[in-house]
């Protein structure tokens, strides 16, 4: 079982990550942020490291889904491959803070990558609102996310709708983060894991 949670910065990826993970008594895998050697740098000159920040992270994602599809383990993710191509390194050749050939170098990197991988088995996106982002990202106060402009935040959103809007690859399970705090209220966590287990019930049916 592989269930892959998505979703903008400052969603609640990774807290639902490891709630999921706890309740399940699942493995739960991290994005790579606090060695992510060109994050800081990212935020600081996006245009001069976007390029360089999207193949750390595709590196990453696929050494992830290797140890997934070697192993016989049941993994809740934090962030998915597919977000690198569809959401990130799209947004950032279209704001051109990525040039027209370091884009088309990356999407042909990520062609042949995602060509040998399966999607996961469940993919939750967590949908939350530019305030909520914010007010998530404030809060966790990471200081190279300070400086993070709401107009890229904005745009992120756009292209998460967009791609969630088409995704066909297997089930999708959507999450209004704005009206759920599965961080402090059990209820609304019990309300996740019960919309989780519908359709985890309905894979093997």
């Amino acid at each position: 079982m592989h269930i892959a949670i998505v979703g903008n910065i400052g969603a609640g990826k990774t807290t639902l990550t490891e709630l999921l993970a706890k309740n399940y008594g699942w493995e739960a895998l991290y994005e790579a942020v606090d060695n992510n050697p060109y994050l800081e740098d990212f935020y600081s000159d996006m245009k001069r490291w976007s390029f360089n920040l999207q193949i750390y992270f595709l590196n990453s994602r696929f050494q992830q889904i290797k140890e997934i599809q070697r192993g016989n383990k049941a993994i809740v993710q934090d962030r998915t491959i597919y977000e690198d191509a569809h959401i990130f390194a799209e947004n950032l050749h279209e704001m051109g803070l990525m040039t027209t050939r370091d884009h088309e170098n990356y999407r042909a990197i990520f062609d042949n990558i995602t060509s040998f991988i399966n999607p996961p088995d469940l993919l939750i996106y967590l949908k939350a609102s530019v305030p909520t982002l914010v007010e998530n990202i404030q809060r966790r106060g990471r200081e190279y996310e300070a400086s993070i402009r709401l107009d890229y935040l904005q745009k992120l959103n756009e292209k998460y709708d967009r791609w969630i809007k088409n995704y066909n690859e297997g089930k999708l399970l959507v999450l209004d983060k704005d009206k759920l705090d599965f961080t402090n209220n059990p209820d609304d966590l019990a309300y996740i894991i019960e919309c989780v287990e519908r359709e985890i019930n309905g894979l093997f049916k």
